[in-house]
């Protein structure tokens, strides 16, 4: 299905992609992992044809659609149910030829081929997945400029998906869902029929998704067969052994080292110093192990406080008249580590607003240490970074009264080394800027961590770093994310925020997933049933008359042939009585072989006749 052979691609010096090769087959989902920066999406974008390898080509099999996720949020004034509607090409270009064009006979082929790619139930096919994204029937006529960044984003996807290619690219396609989309999507993708290989950093989707991995290192592709799980277990097998045979070999390169420097100028061992030395040097080299060190978290520790660190009396929450929260009474205490659940728009970004104290309470009292101190991180938070700035000035115009040392020192904690503390913000990477998102929120030792999708552009590597600082962290985390793993790893409670109020989920996150995909089962049953309801009235009765007009020009057609009939029929009886007549042949007479032949003419133009007629009566009978 999908072949990439010996690509080498490289960015002016740079080389991304070094001979490398993979083979994907028809209908595998494949995972494409790597590091930040090694070349992911651009392999990519190589596969759809946007960029050309300097050797080597990829192969895919003739007449594969490939359909890749957008790096463009949609805009406009298209209702967003329209927009995803218009992903599918085909679909979109049949119903408009059929409305421009007269030819009967192409009509019919349209028709015939709107019957096989099931367009009558293209919509309802598209509601269900803006569904599952998290738009509800009743928001899916809004238009995509009233919504925000990262739902257009959704809406994106929610197209590439119903267009269904056979060969589906999917880049970090779980950064702008929730944990309940994320399920959904995940669900989705296990069923997906076509060809997937899906660029993510999310473990739950890679492990519920994928059947193979290929681990982008090096400049080279690696084919691992299995999920992501199996996939560490193989390379953590791999890197130890190759860890083993490099400690034999540097045992062994240091005697060869101390033999030749103790008998390199002595004659009667010199050859045997420069046997080892050439037996040095056909020592095979060893793949490198990849790892930075400038991947780390380290959180300050606290002063301690007494508890609770919040406490909530009847608390609620909104913006201008819509209230989001209402009637909340808790508290956090500096051993709580609580994960918000909920679908977007419940409230659960409100809530880290009001504990972070950039949203007040409409009603009620929030009571709190007059010494805690709050670390609310935040991915919009940078989009208030200034480009020009580098990360030492950022954190320096934030805590100007920390001496010089102690602000490099912190940026040494999230693996900011000199170098790069002193490189502009809008040359730095999106993992690097999300580590200096977490150095200025952490510069006064909080006593809390809020933590609003955090993980949004970490690779593996600095997941798990990040995972292991939190779980170093001594005070109270409160973390939103889709990252199941995540939460899995950090949490010790599950609130759950919906219908404005925030209350304890009794029970793990898998029972929780179970919940949903119970849920989304229903409301899928329901719209089901809803979509055939009213695809038996009004869509049917408007399915009807397009029928109608479109088989009008075949009726036509069909009489006129059903005529034509009847008029060969006629002249051809006509003749047959002629040439039974007796006083025909008496004599010598020219005009029977005319007859002949003419009725022989008519009995061809008869039998074409009545095959033209089966051939529109077929077509007329088929869309029933």
């Amino acid at each position: 299905m999908l072949v990439i052979d010996h690509v080498t691609f490289r960015i002016g010096r740079r080389v991304l992609l070094d001979n490398a090769s993979a083979t994907i087959n028809q209908g595998q989902h494949v995972g494409l992992i790597g590091q930040n920066g090694s070349g992911k999406t651009t392999l990519l974008k190589i596969i759809q044809g946007v960029l050309e390898p300097e050797t080597g080509e990829v192969s895919i099999v003739d007449g594969a659609r490939i359909g890749i996720t957008s790096q463009e949020a949609p805009s406009g004034d298209t209702p967003i149910i329209e927009f995803v509607l218009k992903f599918d090409r085909e679909l979109i270009s049949l119903q408009r030829e059929a409305e421009e064009i007269a030819d009967p006979y192409r009509i019919a082929e349209i028709h015939d081929r709107l019957r096989q790619i099931d367009a009558s139930t293209a919509k309802a096919r598209a509601a269900k997945i803006l569904s599952g994204l998290g738009f509800p029937e009743a928001n899916q006529t809004q238009t995509c400029q009233s919504l925000s960044g990262g739902w257009r984003m959704r809406v994106a996807l929610a197209g590439l998906l119903f267009s269904a290619p056979e060969i589906l690219l999917l880049d970090e396609p779980t950064n702008h869902l929730d944990f309940e989309a994320t399920i959904w999507l995940t669900d989705f993708l296990k069923a997906y029929p076509g060809t997937v290989l899906v660029v993510s950093h999310d473990r739950e989707l890679l492990n519920n998704v994928t059947t193979g991995i290929i681990h982008l290192e090096n400049c080279d592709l690696t084919f691992y067969t299995g999920n992501f799980d199996r996939f560490d277990a193989a390379r953590r097998q791999r890197l130890n052994q190759i860890e083993a045979v490099r400690r034999k070999q540097d045992i062994q390169k240091e005697r060869i080292l101390k033999f030749v420097e103790r008998f390199r100028y002595k004659a009667t061992k010199a050859k045997q110093a420069q046997s080892r030395l050439k037996l040095l040097e056909k020592m095979e080299p060893l793949p490198e192990i990849s790892g930075n060190e400038t991947r780390l978290f380290d959180f300050p520790e606290p002063k301690p406080i007494p508890p609770p660190l919040f406490n909530f009396d009847r608390v609620a929450a909104g913006y201008g008249e819509k209230e989001i929260l209402k009637n909340l009474s808790l508290r956090i205490d500096s051993e709580d580590r609580i994960a918000l659940l909920g679908a977007n728009g419940n409230g659960k970004s409100t809530f880290l607003k009001i504990l972070s104290g950039t949203l007040s309470a409409r009603k009620g009292i929030v009571s709190k240490s007059r010494k805690l101190k709050v670390g609310y991180f935040s991915q919009h938070q940078a989009e208030e970074l200034d480009l020009s700035a580098t990360p030492f000035l950022e954190l320096f115009r934030r805590k100007s009264a920390y001496p010089e040392e102690r602000l490099r020192s912190h940026l040494a904690r999230f693996g900011f080394s000199q170098e790069r503390a002193e490189t502009a913000v809008g040359l730095l990477s999106g993992g690097e800027r999300a580590r200096l998102l977490f150095a200025l929120m952490s510069a006064e030792a909080p006593n809390v961590l809020l933590l609003d999708e955090p993980t949004n552009h970490l690779d593996m590597d600095s997941r798990d770093a990040l995972i292991q600082a939190i779980n170093n962290f001594p005070g109270a985390v409160i973390i939103v994310s889709h990252d199941p793993y995540v939460i899995n790893m950090v949490a010790d409670r599950l609130w759950l925020v919906e219908n404005g109020s925030i209350t304890p989920f009794d029970g793990a996150l898998d029972e929780y997933r179970a919940q949903i995909l119970r849920s989304r089962k229903i409301e899928s049953e329901s719209f089901n049933k809803k979509s055939s309801r009213a695809l038996g009235r009004k869509e049917i009765r408007r399915d009807q008359a397009e029928q109608r007009l479109l088989m009008a020009p075949i009726r036509k057609q069909l009489k006129e042939t059903e005529r034509e009939i009847e008029i060969l029929t006629e002249r051809k009886e006509c003749i047959a009585r002629e040439l039974a007549d007796p006083e025909l042949y008496k004599g010598r007479n020219a005009s029977i072989a005319v007859l002949q032949k003419e009725h022989f003419d008519l009995g061809r133009k008869l039998s074409d006749a009545e095959n033209e007629w089966l051939r529109l009566s077929d077509l007329l009978e088929s869309p029933a």
